[in-house]
């Protein structure tokens, strides 16, 4: 019997060993599906490219230059996307499923519909084109400026800091032209402009989305009777964010559609508020009724305007972003078809449509990452905090446009994350030293200083460091990989 027992405990460690080496094998294999898809994404795209154009000498660029696009528009779905989605997922108003279909559906339509039918071959106007006017230099230094912003996006999407896409291109055109034509070729003015919206994107975010934060737990959820007040500021809260949607689509997502300038959007935005908080105020009384007089019967007021912030905010970004994923690509396009460099190029509809797939799919394939980043692990969210960051995303968008600053989408929505965490942070100080001096109060101690103070900390300051850091090289570091890359592109050949 002894011997059968021993027997019996052999094979069940043999049996335990397998299912242990199985369920290893099986996780190994998970991690390399995602980028074997993405792989075979860039690949297909070079092979329907070289299809669609044929092989000669002057097409090999440009199919090369499209598995480029299709590798940095995969990027651009993997980082920048999350910012949209994150917080409502991050609040449980959407599933990372229901997410990702959102953000892939709103982010092609965006792209598609809506995401201009021209592009500057030189990003945002950093490098002066009479430096790069001979077709190859160009050439070259667009191809490296769009592999190195990639390449530099995927770096920051392994680490787990979302990044500014825009300031990637930017730095990559920058790093080419230096290399391709020195110093004298960079408008420093226009950089300088640049890297001030690495302070004033955040910091605007930020202020804006603690504002919205502090007013709602002021006015709303630390009443004593909060159904009551819900009622009377809700209804207006959700209008302003109809509103700066409005305003903010009007501005930076229909620019293809139709050219509005700002005082038109303020308009339609102030139309559009006014009939929303009309639409939803009886609604919101409906909804309330027979609620709890809880903090979170509150919070769940802003979950379906939440869920449709996500939306417009993914559609937006494929609007406006996409031209980061193929602007390079339509400038090579151009350049190497019509043998000439010119200001402003056509982006071909075959072109777009690489860009607004590969968003799709790159968020499909590797944006929950940063999605679980952005909504989970900067801080933590509910509803109500996650409105506040895309209330914040809208409306500082609007103030940079009314005040011309420029601003990037990516810093603005972590910096309303960052925002609300600290907020709280400071918030709960203050009204923890206030039941702490009551305490101390009413057992009568002498010294306030005889009992310690616990500080909370509501953001973790391992990811809000990353983050930081990320942002400050996200430019120098796209530059130098570009000038490298340019030298031994332009060697090459």
């Amino acid at each position: 019997m002894a011997k059968k027992a021993r027997f019996n405990k052999a094979l069940d460690r043999d049996l335990k060993s397998r299912v242990a080496l199985e369920q290893a094998g099986a996780v190994t294999r998970q991690q390399f599906i995602a980028p074997s898809l993405g792989l075979a994404f860039i690949l297909i795209v070079g092979l329907i490219t070289s299809l669609f154009l044929g092989w000669n000498s002057q097409n090999v660029i440009i199919i090369a230059a499209a598995a480029i696009g299709a590798y940095m528009a995969l990027n651009i779905g993997a980082n920048d996307v999350a910012n949209n989605v994150g917080p409502a997922v991050g609040a449980n108003a959407l599933t990372m499923v229901g997410a990702l279909i959102i953000a892939a559906i709103f982010e092609s339509a965006g792209a598609l519909l809506a995401g201009g039918d021209v592009v500057g071959t030189i990003s945002k106007g950093i490098i002066d084109p009479s430096f790069v006017s001979d077709p190859k230099i160009f050439i070259w230094a667009m191809f490296a400026a769009l592999l190195s912003a990639a390449i530099w996006v995927n770096l920051a999407t392994w680490i787990g800091a979302p990044v500014s896409t825009t300031h990637s291109i930017v730095g990559g055109v920058m790093g080419a032209g230096i290399a391709a034509a020195g110093i004298a070729a960079v408008n420093w003015p226009k950089m300088s402009q640049i890297a001030a919206s690495w302070v004033i994107s955040p910091v605007l975010g930020g202020l804006i989305a603690a504002l919205f934060l502090w007013f709602i737990k002021s006015q709303v959820s630390d009443k004593q009777n909060k159904i009551s007040a819900a009622r009377r500021w809700v209804p207006l809260l959700i209008a302003i964010m109809a509103g700066a949607f409005a305003t903010y689509l009007s501005v930076k997502g229909l620019k293809k559609i139709v050219k509005i300038d700002l005082e038109t959007a303020l308009f339609i935005g102030a139309v559009t508020l006014a009939l929303f908080y009309l639409i939803t105020r009886p609604l919101i009384r409906k909804q309330s009724e027979g609620m709890e007089n809880t903090k979170k019967s509150v919070r769940s007021l802003f979950k379906i305007p939440l869920v449709f912030a996500a939306a417009l905010l993914s559609f937006a970004h494929g609007a406006n972003d996409v031209a980061n994923a193929v602007g390079p690509l339509a400038a090579i396009v151009h350049t190497a078809q019509a043998g000439e460099v010119i200001a402003k190029v056509s982006i071909p509809i075959w072109v777009m449509v690489i860009g607004a797939f590969g968003l799709s799919f790159g968020l499909l394939l590797f944006g929950p990452k940063l999605i679980r980043m952005v909504g989970e692990q900067i801080t933590k969210l509910n509803p109500l905090r996650a409105y506040c960051v895309a209330l914040s995303a809208a409306i500082t968008v609007i103030i940079a446009s009314w005040l011309a600053l420029p601003v990037s989408s990516t810093h603005i929505a972590i910096g309303a994350v960052f925002g609300v965490g600290f907020f709280r942070e400071f918030h709960w100080r203050i009204t923890s030293s206030k039941k702490e001096l009551a305490a101390l109060k009413e057992k009568e101690l002498a010294k306030a200083g005889s009992k310690k103070r616990v500080h909370r900390k509501l953001v973790r300051r391992s990811h809000f460091l990353t983050i930081i850091a990320a942002w400050i090289i996200t430019v120098p570091a796209a530059a130098l990989l570009s000038g490298l890359l340019f030298l031994a592109l332009n060697n090459l050949t």
